[in-house]
């Protein structure tokens, strides 16, 4: 299957199916086009011209106004390409890195970057050939592009850096061996556009949207399973209570959370309390606000892969070329650490559905185990829960609202969007775990409500989780548990 680049709005749910489904790369005719000749404009522009232009015949940054040589511009953009792969801390997970490549050659494929055809052509088969470039998080002030990050990937490009290929790290110079390529030979502002770009706080945040929309309906099959074992009321959830309160996320998880337990004989009995605490009576505005969240950083994100962001841009058609500032993360920064607070939440509210859950209230035993004291049962996995959740919290303070003058003061505001994504998808995997752990309490809560049964949608997803984490008659070894309720959380297919 062939995923062909072109000017065609690529969605989030498009990225999602080319990742996961295997999807080769292929330029368009159109988007070779439009390469070709903003290439061949650049070309004639730099003989027909004596004035600088920034980043093409200048140096970059603060050195904005030396002027370079005609003999040394490749130089000049390999010489930014290996002073710039800078990064250090954790390595960027491959499934990012190679997201990077995809939304980097999408970035290019727009006609105003000025690269070259064959450089393209091989960002796209590094990405077919399964060609991981290693990156790492740390590096990128979030401003002038992701530079280091960008860097370190495109580096394998000259033969330099690392790469991964079928599970082993290899030098850039050893995959050319191996692939039997040339080093691609730098022309004038390439390096620049291949380092400056949004890349890699987009590819954080395109995998982050793509990971909390799946949480997202988790934390409500979850939930409803909870409020279930709970035995809970179902009247918070009907349509004329969020009618009149039309947020769409509401109403489309109360909708949800109605389908989920239709049928079910649990919610069904009389109930003899008046009313349930927030964590279960209010999952429609909570996780509500979260989606909503989610749907308005899913439109800013597929903007900014939609988009050019390096610089100087090129506009062949009108004969300009202007030093401007597209590469600045500040629309994507303010978005992503917004999304990092929606997914804490739903951690948050989740962790509170579990204390309730074990806190031996509604004729569930203390801990949900039938001899508490003796057995400790599920109290410490609420410990682990509460120690996610604080510090998911801490992850939430905005990234976005900092910046540190950089390059003699000439990049004198940064987003910091780089840290707003790498902490982002730390968030969303910690509410991936919390809520792992609500469904393990769930579940077991659920056993001591039988003869009773849920839902056939809870009862289902309960039979395949029994499959791989057992009901706990006595204490044992918990954290094989937790990791196989995460594991499950990726792997089980939720009925729409």
């Amino acid at each position: 299957m062939i995923h062909y680049i072109s000017a065609e709005h690529l969605t989030i749910a498009r990225i999602e199916e080319i990742l996961t489904k295997g999807y080769k790369l292929a330029l368009s005719d159109d988007a070779k086009k439009r390469i070709v000749h903003c290439r061949e404009y650049l070309d004639r522009k730099m003989e027909d011209t004596e004035r600088p232009i920034y980043g093409v015949t200048t140096g970059f940054g603060s050195l904005c106004n030396i002027s370079i040589s005609k003999e040394n511009l490749s130089r000049l953009q390999k010489n930014l390409m290996m002073s710039h792969a800078c990064g250090t801390g954790a390595r960027v997970p491959s499934e990012i890195a190679r997201l990077m490549i995809l939304l980097k050659v999408q970035s290019l494929s727009y006609g105003h970057s000025g690269v070259q055809l064959v450089t393209v052509e091989r960002l796209v088969d590094m990405f077919n050939n399964n060609i991981v470039p290693v990156v790492y998080e740390q590096g990128s002030l979030g401003a002038s592009g992701d530079l280091s990050p960008l860097a370190h990937m495109c580096l394998p490009l000259l033969g330099l850096g690392e790469v991964e290929i079928d599970g082993e790290v290899i030098s850039g110079e050893a995959m050319m061996q191996k692939m039997g390529w040339e080093p691609i030979a730098l022309c004038s502002k390439e390096g620049l556009a291949l380092l400056n770009g949004t890349q890699f706080m987009s590819a954080y945040g395109v995998y982050s949207i793509i990971n909390a929309r799946r949480l997202s309906r988790w934390a409500d099959h979850i939930g409803a399973m909870s409020l279930d074992a709970f035995d809970g009321r179902m009247e918070p959830f009907e349509h004329n209570v969020h009618a009149i309160r039309p947020h769409n996320g509401q109403i489309e998880t109360a909708k949800a959370i109605r389908g989920i337990l239709e049928g079910s004989e649990i919610a069904r009995q009389p109930k003899k309390h008046v009313q349930d605490p927030y964590s279960f009576r209010c999952m429609p505005q909570v996780h509500g606000a979260s989606k909503d969240t989610l749907a308005y950083v899913a439109s800013v994100l597929e903007t900014e892969v939609n988009s050019a962001t390096d610089n100087p841009t090129v506009f062949p058609d009108t004969d300009e070329v202007i030093s401007a500032g597209n590469f600045h993360g500040q629309p994507i920064a303010l978005a992503m650490d917004f999304l990092a607070i929606a997914m804490a939440e739903l951690g948050n509210i989740s962790e509170r559905r579990i204390y309730k859950i074990i806190s031996g209230a509604r004729n569930l035993p203390n801990f949900l185990v039938a001899n508490p004291g003796l057995n400790s049962g599920f109290m410490i996995p609420q410990y682990t829960a509460a120690s996610v959740v604080s510090q998911s919290k801490g992850l939430c303070w905005p990234a976005s609202c900092d910046s540190i003058p950089s390059s003699q003061g000439q990049e004198d505001h940064v987003s910091m969007g780089s840290n707003a994504a790498t902490k982002l998808w730390k968030v969303v995997q910690n509410t991936e775990r919390v809520l792992a752990i609500e469904l393990m309490n769930a579940a077991q809560a659920l056993e001591f409500r039988r003869p009773l049964r849920s839902s056939a949608a809870v009862e289902a997803m309960f039979e395949a989780y029994r499959k791989v984490v057992p009901f706990v008659e006595n204490d044992t070894v918990m954290f094989p548990h937790i990791a196989s309720s995460v594991k499950f959380l990726n792997e089980y297919e939720l009925a729409r």
